[in-house]
């Protein structure tokens, strides 16, 4: 087996690290402490080509999974905040588009995104369908040549800013009948409520969306009539494998800010990098982050490879995530009484970890699906 990545690879994320620590690093703690969103940091990063990494090559793209895992990593490490709303945008809002989306839609909304004019989001959350997708009230209806939406979605990423939304609704009174429709930000019956306020990920715009008797032309369906989640299931697991990279970058960063620390707080007489119990804990952290790392990459190479990657895209965003928030628990804990504070930027990771084992299916959902995947049964 080779862990080498190849020289195009280390290109791109000494371009993205330089770009995360230049122009991301220096504000990451002001925008969590305002809730400022980072939509100006994402439209910097599309002339860079960060926003089309994963696509074709006709985008600007590589198509690579595992350069995109490199580069949500690298912004990760330095503003979560940033790297979920650059992991959504990407791997949520633009891929489907590019696999779904007819050459006229890609060339109005796809460019636009990848380019950074607007954002892209992705509209399956409902009240009473978190975990439980299927069983989505948003309800779409032929009318003529139009479709005719309405429902309510909820903790939407980066809707304040989107210039699409993809949403997820059912066409027939069967409940697993889910499609996915195009609607262009500002559309008549669109409502973005305004952002919610969250323990971590503050940066990143989460919105509540209204859609009331929302009309779009027949061929904004995207692919086959409720076929949404079967179509969609390859682009869930790649936007699991980048909320796993995220998580890896949260935990790198808290390793790194506790190994710092430890070298330099002094108790008894001498650093406290020198006493045991702290020792163990940087190197529990260290594995934990090495183990979370080829995970997310194991999982990107087959998905790159038109490999099945479900379990290991699954795999991948349960340990990592979990992961995430051991190594910024054990950070904090390294650091003491100044980590509870706000001086240090550790109670941000551990307030960011914490959301990234709840969006993208929860750690039970992970492990129902690794469960699945290991031939158990569902319990119902």
């Amino acid at each position: 087996m080779n862990f080498d990545l190849t020289r195009n690879d280390k290109e791109m994320q000494a371009r993205v690290r330089e770009f995360a620590q230049d122009v991301v690093a220096p504000g990451a703690g002001a925008r969590d402490e305002t809730a400022r969103s980072c939509f100006d940091l994402l439209q910097q990063m599309g002339p860079l080509g960060f926003l089309a990494i994963p696509l074709a090559s006709e985008w600007g793209g590589s198509g690579s999974i595992l350069q995109f895992a490199l580069a949500v990593e690298e912004i990760g490490r330095v503003d979560a905040a940033l790297g979920i709303g650059f992991a959504s945008h990407v791997a949520l809002g633009c891929i489907p588009l590019e696999l779904l989306g007819t050459d006229g839609q890609k060339q109005a909304y796809l460019g636009p995104a990848l380019a950074g004019t607007h954002l892209a989001a992705f509209a399956l959350t409902e009240a009473q369908a978190g975990s439980d997708a299927r069983n989505a009230h948003t309800l779409a209806v032929r009318e003529g040549e139009e479709w005719i939406i309405s429902g309510e979605k909820r903790f939407i990423t980066n809707a304040q800013h989107a210039g699409y939304v993809l949403a997820t609704a059912r066409t027939a009174t069967e409940p697993k009948d889910l499609s996915v429709f195009l609607i262009p930000g500002g559309h008549p019956g669109l409502f973005v409520h305004p952002p919610l306020s969250k323990l971590g990920l503050r940066a990143s715009e989460t919105c509540d969306l209204s859609l009331t008797g929302v009309r779009v032309p027949g061929e904004h369906l995207l692919g086959e009539e409720g076929r949404a989640l079967p179509q969609l299931l390859d682009v869930l697991n790649g936007g699991r494998i980048g909320l796993a990279a995220l998580a890896v970058g949260i935990a790198g960063a808290s390793l790194a800010a506790a190994m710092d620390y430890a070298e330099r707080r002094r108790q008894f007489g001498r650093p406290i990098s020198q006493f045991e119990a702290i020792q163990f804990k940087l190197a529990d952290m260290a594995v934990g982050v090495e183990a979370a790392r080829m995970l997310t990459w194991k999982a990107a190479w087959l998905k790159d490879h038109q490999e099945p990657c479900g379990q290991a895209a699954a795999m991948a965003k349960l340990y990592a995530s979990e992961t995430a928030t051991r190594a910024a628990s054990q950070a904090l804990q390294i650091h003491g009484g100044a980590g509870y504070m706000c001086e240090y930027p550790v109670e941000r990771y551990l307030r960011d970890a914490k959301g990234l084992e709840i969006g993208e299916g929860t750690s039970e959902i992970q492990r129902l699906t690794v469960a699945r995947q290991l031939g158990m049964q569902k319990p119902w």
